[in-house]
């Protein structure tokens, strides 16, 4: 770890303020809080977890910044691509757009631009976002780049509505959803939580005794030595968006595996991911609210949540396969190589979307739909439903 950049001396005292609170919190679970619980205080804590404070969190990829680039960021390309597909769903429900966590507001302005185009508006694009200071960046970002006809759709959102009709998109929302880490043992199954050292945090595991866990652990099989995580969090959400969710469909674009993958034998120290300044390393206990932790995701799990709650899996494929069904190569192809300054970054940007050594292959797009009978045309091809 002595690679990473080191915090200012403002973030290191911003630092401080939000590990004084877990101390608290972990002193009040005498002596002892579960990762998920060290881990939404980590990214959600009001005004100091990482995704609550005022840090640049998302980069630019021009310009840099922030702790990590995601697919918005990277080019429009990305929502000019992805709203084909949302299109496609609208037109059969004639309903509205619901994004879960919205980043920059990139996505949601490139996906009501693109919209505007193929005159497939919906009357609505809603965003649900968690984090007050990510409003205000999506805001910011939303009234610089739509006019102001097109900035009349947008509506946050601080629940999910009681009944939705449409199109819910989730970029990157599911592995920010805080986990359980597990550890199978000679003699038993144990969590892992997370303890006070002095100042600073050490993992301690215990004996897993609540019998929800339990039952989701137990039913992995997993070796002796096995360290991984299990998210009963993000199969809730998906459980909420399907009682919600009246006709239309839900898509989940994030970094994951079907279970099979994902607990894989030689995958046996877990998937938690810390990303600072552009670094990747594997340390949650250390720059407490000033990194983003992730968990890759068990997209099996996604999927049976969802059909456990009545929703249908109407497809499942790497990014680069659902980019592909859904036109991102005929976009590309309406600028001219001839034109070199348009069209170089957008071929660069196209390669780091589809290219397996990128995000082409690790990257996936679940769909899951309730009263839509028609194919997406983001699965036609390559669909891999059958490995969930």
């Amino acid at each position: 770890m002595s690679t990473l950049p080191t915090p200012s001396f403002d973030a290191r005292k911003h630092s401080q303020h939000l590990i004084e609170l877990i101390q608290l919190k972990i002193k009040e679970k005498d002596g002892w809080l579960s990762f998920a619980e060290f881990m939404q205080l980590a990214l959600y804590a009001p005004g100091m977890g990482y995704y609550s404070a005022g840090s640049q969190k998302f980069g630019d990829i021009k310009k840099g910044g922030g702790d990590f680039v995601t697919a918005p960021e990277i080019s429009p390309l990305f929502a000019q691509t992805v709203a084909n597909q949302i299109a496609q769903i609208l037109l059969v429900t004639h309903g509205n757009i619901l994004e879960l966590g919205a980043g920059t507001g990139k996505l949601a302005s490139d996906i009501l631009l693109t919209l505007a185009q193929l005159n497939s508006l919906p009357a609505k694009y809603f965003i649900l976002e968690v984090s007050d200071h990510l409003r205000q960046v999506q805001l910011e970002t939303l009234q610089k780049k739509l006019p102001l006809d097109l900035m009349q759709h947008v509506e946050w959102l601080d629940i999910l509505p009681p009944s939705f009709k449409g199109v819910v998109v989730g970029n990157e929302v599911l592995d920010a959803i805080p986990v359980h880490i597990v550890h199978a043992t000679a003699d038993s199954l144990r969590e892992r939580g997370v303890v006070t050292d002095g100042e600073k945090f050490a993992w301690q595991d215990k004996v897993l005794s609540e019998p929800s866990l339990l039952s989701v652990v137990t039913a992995l099989n997993l070796p002796e030595g096995y360290i991984t995580e299990v998210c009963p969090a993000a199969s809730g959400l998906i459980a909420s968006l399907a009682n919600m969710l009246k006709k239309g469909a839900i898509l989940m674009i994030d970094y994951g595996f079907s279970a099979r993958e994902y607990y894989h034998l030689q995958r046996n120290q877990g998937t938690v991911m810390c990303h600072y300044q552009h670094y990747a390393h594997t340390d949650p206990l250390i720059n407490i609210g000033l990194q983003d932790i992730t968990a890759h995701v068990d997209f099996t799990s996604i999927a049976h949540a969802g059909v456990n709650n009545g929703l249908v899996l109407s497809g499942f494929c790497s990014q680069a396969q659902f980019l592909m069904n859904c036109g991102i190569l005929e976009i590309l192809s309406q600028v001219s190589p001839l034109d070199m300054a348009s069209y170089a970054p957008l071929a660069a940007a196209t390669q780091k979307l589809l290219s397996p050594a990128e995000m082409g292959d690790l990257f996936k797009v679940i769909a899951l739909s309730k009263n839509v009978d028609e194919p997406l045309i983001g699965f036609i091809s390559g669909d891999k439903s059958h490995t969930l």
